[in-house]
């Protein structure tokens, strides 16, 4: 189960808002979503939660480029919303990798045939084409899963993300379940978030 919630900083403090990210696929995606509820170019901050899994902060102000934290990579990897937060850069990848990694894998026959052996076994034809839901994804470790070595576990990004708004690097890294209220709390914003969880 995910949670996704908005705080745009104001002159007279936050607001919050709960998040769709439905037609979110890309980064750029959410940076759009991001900058669209700026006031004056202000902070944006957005908090995404998988349930007791992992949790991502995505911070933009103003053109700025985003600001990205994630609690636990390696659980994020298997989220469709996680994989959006773990750019090559933050994962310290050149550019491009996942592009040459699925390019690889369709050189060689994972099922071990040839692709002219009749009698080999036929491979699924739907496996490879269901579009995974956003609940679901393979489960690491597997061979289906290229990025499962490249993807630490823990946390990742700048944990320095909320240090102007009080939050030290060693409270981040101490938050776990229910991150957003403690977040909320230290921002002084956890009236204006109750009111849309």
């Amino acid at each position: 189960m995910y949670f996704a919630a908005l705080l745009a900083r104001t002159e007279d403090g936050w607001e919050a808002s709960d998040t769709e990210l439905d037609d979110v696929e890309t980064l750029s995606d959410l940076t759009d979503l991001a900058q669209e509820a700026s006031v004056d170019e202000d902070t944006v901050l957005v908090y995404i939660e998988q349930e007791d899994a992992w949790f991502g902060i995505f911070r933009v102000d103003g053109e700025e480029d985003p600001r990205i934290y994630v609690s636990d990579a390696s659980a994020a990897a298997r989220s469709s919303y996680g994989e959006i937060l773990l750019t090559d850069e933050l994962l310290g990848r050149e550019p491009g990798a996942e592009v040459e990694i699925a390019a690889l894998e369709e050189l060689v026959d994972l099922d071990g045939t040839e692709d002219d052996d009749p009698d080999g076994p036929a491979r699924p034809a739907s496996s490879s084409s269901t579009t995974t839901d956003r609940t679901t994804a393979p489960e690491a470790g597997t061979d289906s899963d290229p990025d499962s070595d490249s993807v630490p576990a823990g946390p990742i990004g700048e944990l320095g993300i909320l240090a102007d708004f009080g939050v030290s690097e060693k409270d981040l890294l101490t938050l776990r379940t229910d991150a957003l209220t403690e977040i909320a709390d230290a921002l002084g914003a956890a009236e204006v978030l109750e009111a849309v969880r």
